[in-house]
């Protein structure tokens, strides 16, 4: 008798990159929007909230289809862990920066006459520094704070890991990283959430953010180098990092 069992279909490289395209103009769009449209209001505290729980949602809603990184970084440290392949990553990778920036054109365009509504961060939510850090302190910064987010996608996204949690635990450690962040550099560790708010607010946030596009990458690398000591491996099996069958 032939086997009744269905599964469903494994996510084609098409879908995947819409996917991490939708959920990184989502990430923009609301997250970098929530300070964008109201950091004088709801604060740091907000903002942070807003990224966490944000990443927390498309976690579980795009997670099964491309395992959720709509970050550049984080899609280097599974390139580096094997979890995807090159042609992957450099779908993903455009894909990112697309939604990025039609997210960035969307709060431009609602902040400008048409939209009407004040910026409260005076700069499209870009990332900086030289009030309250240097270049060299936020190097180190970023490169911590993605280390710390990289490292937890991958542990948590093993198959040794608990199922079912790995978003909650990542959008927790996201919160956590903007709370340290945001009164520094406005937190970045996401290559493509600050390129592109950068390219549509250009000025200064468009000649530093060569910043926060290498310092999140290097962080990136270290963790999926740090990644392997950590694993707990079962019998039999083997990791498996933010693959598209688990939310990442």
């Amino acid at each position: 008798m032939p086997d009744q069992t269905t599964t469903a279909p494994t996510p084609d490289l098409a879908r995947k990159a819409v996917a991490e395209g939708v959920g990184t103009f989502i990430l923009v769009f609301f997250a970098v929007g929530s300070a964008v449209f109201g950091i004088d209001t709801i604060g740091a505290v907000g903002v942070a909230l807003a990224f966490g729980l944000v990443l927390l949602a498309l976690a579980y809603a795009i997670g099964p289809v491309s395992g959720c990184h709509v970050n550049p970084a984080v899609t280097l440290g599974v390139l580096m862990r094997r979890g995807i392949t090159t042609q992957e990553a450099v779908a993903y990778w455009v894909a990112q920066v697309v939604g990025a920036l039609v997210g960035a054109a969307l709060l431009k365009l609602m902040v400008s006459g048409f939209g009407g509504v004040a910026d409260a961060t005076g700069a499209l939510g870009t990332n900086n520094w030289g009030k309250t850090i240097s270049a060299g302190g936020t190097f180190v910064l970023e490169v911590v704070m993605t280390f710390l987010l990289v490292f937890v996608v991958l542990l948590v996204t093993s198959r040794a890991a608990a199922p079912g949690f790995a978003g909650l635990a990542i959008g927790l450690v996201l919160t956590v990283i903007h709370l340290v962040g945001i009164p520094l550099d406005g937190t970045s560790v996401n290559p493509a959430r600050s390129l592109g708010p950068a390219l549509l607010n250009g000025g200064e946030s468009l000649t530093h953010v060569w910043m926060f596009i290498v310092a999140p990458l290097v962080g990136g690398a270290v963790a999926a180098l740090a990644a392997p000591f950590f694993e707990t491996r079962t019998a039999g099996s083997d990791t498996d990092p933010t693959g598209a069958d688990v939310p990442a």
